[in-house]
């Protein structure tokens, strides 16, 4: 008997619309197949749909908070349904940008300096600024995606706005020395022994950074496979990428981003789910390497069902 999936999609988070895009491909994708496969729109609860549809396996394609951060990969732990992605821990680990931070730094992984503060310290941009040895900066929401409440600074009224911006959808943010480089990303596949990197993408956006708007705007970035860096920059990020997968605990399939200055891949972030339309960063490198959109969400699944056995 074909296998159900249950795909997660839309939740509320900033990155809703986002995350409908992801959904629908997967549902798609997973349909020509052959799984038996429903869509749900997460708006928290999942009692009802889990009891009704009895998956085998749920896809979930939500990103941002609740559907990236541990909590629905949680509720399916208790659940006892297996899920697609990385678990609780490795989830709210690569959500937070100050553990991830934290993490990269203890591993030895190159990554912006940076410097937290709590919504309600004071701080002024030259001392910032000072401390960072940078007279730019990125201001981050500690637990946001897809470049959501970011802005780059370089004085003090530009600073307040890009803190008072980011304290709209955090209470910690996190200040970055500014990096200027190319930014190129690593997708990983896989578990255990059986991990595979795929080609990695150089991300050339027409705005000053890759934000949202060239994310997700056609037109607004370019995919270039492989990315024009030399090979041992290309080796170190490869390798520096396989340590974060294996030492996060990530899993079944995620992506890396990196920024290359000075000769040197320095860490992002790391994304447990990142977006997977047909024309994603994840999908683009899979196809690069002559996996098929179908043959990678199939693969997906199959892992996942792995851990139903």
């Amino acid at each position: 008997m074909n296998k159900k999936i249950l795909v997660l999609y839309g939740g509320f988070s900033e990155e809703r619309e986002v995350s409908i895009g992801s959904g629908k491909a997967i549902a798609k994708s997973l349909k020509k197949n052959g799984f038996i496969v429903k869509t749900f729109d997460f708006k928290g609860k999942l009692e009802k749909i889990l009891e009704n549809f009895a998956p085998d396996v749920v896809f979930v394609a939500l990103h941002g908070k609740y559907g990236e951060d541990g909590t629905v990969q949680g509720a399916l732990e208790i659940a006892n349904i297996p899920y697609t992605g990385s678990n609780v821990l490795a989830s709210a680990i690569c959500m937070n940008k100050l553990i991830t931070k934290q993490l990269l730094t203890a591993q030895k992984i190159e990554t912006a300096n940076y410097y937290p503060i709590k919504k309600k310290e004071k701080v002024l941009f030259k001392e910032i600024a000072h401390y960072l040895r940078s007279n730019k900066l990125v201001v981050k929401p500690v637990d946001q995606g897809s470049t959501i409440g970011i802005s780059i600074v370089n004085d003090e009224k530009t600073f307040k706005k890009g803190l008072d911006k980011a304290f709209a959808f955090s209470d910690t943010v996190i200040i970055e020395e500014f990096l200027d480089g190319k930014e190129i990303t690593v997708s990983i596949i896989g578990n255990g022994n059986n991990i595979k990197v795929l080609p990695i993408i150089e991300i050339a956006p027409e705005n000053e950074f890759y934000d949202y708007e060239s994310k997700y705007v056609p037109g607004m970035s370019r995919h270039i496979i492989p990315a024009r860096i030399p090979k041992n920059i290309y080796d170190k990020a490869k390798r520096n990428a396989i340590l974060i997968y294996e030492e996060f605990g990530l899993r079944d399939f995620a992506r890396i981003d990196f920024i290359v200055a000075n000769n040197i891949p320095f860490a992002l972030e790391a994304n447990t789910i990142p977006g997977f339309t047909e024309t994603s960063l994840v999908p683009d490198a899979a196809k690069a390497d002559g996996i098929t959109f179908d043959n990678l969400t199939a693969y997906i699944v199959k892992e996942a069902l792995k851990r139903g056995k």
